[in-house]
């Protein structure tokens, strides 16, 4: 045994009202940082503004660290914030807001003894030949640690913090109270589908097996892609609580950025991501929805992504699937009333929005349509489509245009869509989306292919531990 923490860890606040009070400080500490001038300078700035939330790295740091205590649901909204923060923070308070990727506090490691005691029984370390104490990640849900077992095996080990899967529903409840009480949604917009979806997904996320489940399934239909890479699952070694997988190495994805890639490397692999994007929905019908760029790994010695964390991973219906397709096919061809049709399929406009209201809105989609729009590769790098977006639907925040609830697992459809936008213009590349989805847009049977999902579905939940061995560590 080695390698043991330096540090020993804060316990996670599990209470509700604790949880609130440590939400309540955080929304403090944003708002003080910002400052009143920064609040009204924020509201008051229109599309095609440069206007950046002008956090203080002081303030930043005082943010990030309640939020890395809280882990949890709490962290996990603050991880989404820092997937590109450039966009809409200083590059100052980016820079910290980034490290939430992996800044959570570890456990203590009385408590790391206690979960791992409770999952292993009481002599667990003799299965291992080493096991770092020390975690070489720490998340929102859980810590990773590094690990040899007896046999040989080299394994990434994703141990649960205790007490985040019984805060959810107190997480979720605080935002619900803080939504109604506080403004921060639009007059007449009934938040609560949308959050039941999210408490019910983060649900997911915090169930081991039904990871191991979902991690198998893809790995079944990633098979032997010579650009990817799904680690195995040690059946033998996972629980509710432990997930236990090959050890890959790389580097996190959005690192290529760096100069030591060159223009084309980063092209290609912000072409296989976006590739993966489109067939995960429409040949998969089967998504990860966490864009989190430390769910991705770059191997620099064999070129491939390695795909890590399927505890976000949905199954999308096929009237899903058909209603992305029609929107789709309609902002090619410019065509208002299939947009409109499109839309309505997936709930972003209700069929009794006034006129004025929902053209409002078709501009927006169409606008959002731009990189899907474009003859020949897109360039990410000169891009500045994020912007124009956050603008316009601010403004049409602020005009109420927002009344109509849409379907709630678009929700993290569209996190992974911006998620893959995101690393598209982290790492400046050029992409040919629009060459990609095309092929998906004739008539097809998406009956067929979702039927295929299931199948590899079903092999994934039956696996044994024989299947976990069939892959070594990249």
């Amino acid at each position: 045994m080695a390698n043991k923490p330096s540090t020993t860890g804060l316990a996670v606040p599990s209470k509700r009202l604790s949880r609130l009070w440590h939400m309540g400080r955080a929304t403090t500490d944003f708002a003080s940082g910002i400052g009143l001038r920064g609040m009204l300078d924020l509201a008051r700035s229109r599309e095609g503004d440069a206007q950046r939330i002008r956090l203080s790295p002081a303030a930043t740091e005082r943010l990030t660290n309640r939020l890395a205590r809280m882990r949890g649901a709490v962290m996990k909204m603050g991880q989404l914030m820092s997937m590109d923060g450039s966009d809409i923070f200083t590059p100052e308070a980016a820079e910290i807001m980034a490290t939430l990727r992996d800044r959570a506090e570890p456990m203590p490691l009385s408590q790391l003894n206690r979960v791992l005691t409770a999952e292993w029984g009481k002599d667990w370390n003799k299965r291992f030949k080493r096991f770092e104490f020390k975690p070489i990640a720490a998340a929102s849900i859980g810590q990773v640690h590094r690990a040899e077992t007896r046999d040989g095996r080299r394994l990434a080990l994703k141990v649960q913090f205790p007490g985040v899967r019984e805060s959810i529903d107190s997480d979720i409840a605080n935002l619900a109270f803080l939504s109604r009480n506080f403004g921060m949604m639009p007059e007449g917009f009934d938040p609560m589908p949308m959050l039941e979806e999210a408490r019910r997904q983060l649900h997911e996320e915090a169930d081991y097996e039904a990871e191991a489940a979902s991690l198998r399934a893809y790995r079944a239909l990633i098979g032997d892609d010579p650009d990817f890479l799904v680690p195995a699952v040690h059946a033998d070694l996972s629980t509710a609580r432990i997930l236990a997988m090959d050890f890959a190495e790389g580097i996190s994805i959005d690192q290529l950025s760096a100069s030591d890639f060159s223009r084309a490397e980063r092209n290609r692999v912000a072409t296989l991501m976006a590739r993966l994007m489109i067939r995960e929905l429409f040949e998969f019908a089967l998504v990860q929805t966490d864009p989190n760029f430390g769910n991705f790994l770059y191997a620099a010695d064999s070129r491939r992504i390695v795909l890590l964390d399927f505890g976000a991973t949905r199954a999308v219906p096929p009237a899903l699937i058909d209603g992305y397709r029609q929107l789709a096919r309609a902002t090619l061809a410019d065509d208002r009333a299939g947009m409109r049709q499109g839309a309505n399929a997936l709930g972003y406009i209700g069929s009794e929005v006034p006129t004025e209201q929902a053209e409002r809105l078709l501009d927006l989609i169409r606008l959002s349509g731009e990189t899907i729009s474009s003859d020949g590769p897109y360039d990410f790098a000169d891009s500045t489509l994020f912007e124009r977006v956050f603008a316009r639907g601010r403004d049409m925040f602020n005009d109420k245009m927002f009344s109509h609830m849409p379907e709630p697992a678009t929700m993290f459809l569209q996190r992974k869509f911006a998620g893959i936008f995101m690393l598209c213009r982290r790492l400046r590349a050029q992409v040919d989306l629009r060459a990609m989805l095309e092929p998906y847009l004739v008539d097809s049977n998406p009956t067929g292919r979702l039927s295929e999902r299931c199948r590899a579905t079903d092999l994934g939940r039956s696996g044994t531990a024989d299947d976990a061995n069939s892959a070594t560590a990249s």
